[in-house]
């Protein structure tokens, strides 16, 4: 038991969590992304409540929740433990300093992007996740989570919230999705090249599809 704590107290350990995590969370955001992307139907939301019923109600998807929770935060505070270490492992900088010689960005401004991503979350979970699970215990039945989103969508301050939500969580993907293969020794140079590619275009992909669910309800070309 003491090796564990060890491990996941040394800084290669809360990289592996923090990789770990990140995967995990990147295939929660394929799920996620999908049923979202079932209103791009345009058939008055019935495809998409048929699977955010699913979502709402399997017992395996409700067990899931809990530890993608868990990971959230194990993810978050990790990645902000990361951020200071590396931190304080350099207080004086360098007289020379070119950071983007050696990195790019949004690589260093993971602990910044991640921090924008979670004030996005509080937004979007207070909107449709709490309420809807709030009410399935309290009364035993989900909220109209189709006709919600037409409704919120109509007021542009919450579309731009969206959006840079997502604008975050591509440059926070970017880097992230390449980089947790790395941190689990993951990086053969024989599929340095597909993971590289892969990342890139998940990372365009998904962003994109959640941030255009808002835009197209916005300028009503869903309804």
């Amino acid at each position: 038991m003491n090796w564990f704590i060890r491990f996941f107290s040394s800084s290669i350990g809360k990289k592996f969590l923090v990789a770990t995590t990140g995967l995990f969370l990147i295939s929660f955001l394929v799920v996620h992304c999908l049923v979202n992307a079932a209103i791009f139907y345009n058939d008055g939301g019935k495809t998409f409540t048929i699977w955010a019923h699913f979502m709402a109600t399997n017992v395996v998807i409700r067990t899931i929740e809990i530890v993608l929770v868990l990971a959230f935060i194990a993810h978050i505070v990790q990645g902000l433990w990361l951020w200071k270490t590396n931190r304080d492992a350099r207080p004086v900088k360098y007289l020379v300093n070119k950071p983007g010689a050696n990195s790019t960005w949004y690589s260093r401004s993971m602990a910044l992007l991640g921090t924008i991503i979670l004030l996005f979350l509080v937004v979007h979970t207070s909107n449709f996740w709490i309420p809807n699970r709030t009410n399935q215990f309290l009364h035993g039945e989900e909220l109209p989570l189709y006709e919600m989103m037409l409704e919120k969508f109509q007021h542009p301050v919450e579309v731009i919230i969206y959006l840079v939500g997502c604008f975050s969580l591509f440059w926070h993907l970017l880097h992230g999705f390449k980089s947790a293969f790395q941190s689990l020794g993951l990086n053969y140079v024989k599929y340095n090249a597909l993971i590289n590619y892969s990342g890139i275009a998940f990372a365009v992909i998904v962003p994109f599809i959640l941030a255009m669910m808002p835009v197209a309800i916005y300028l009503q070309w869903i309804r």
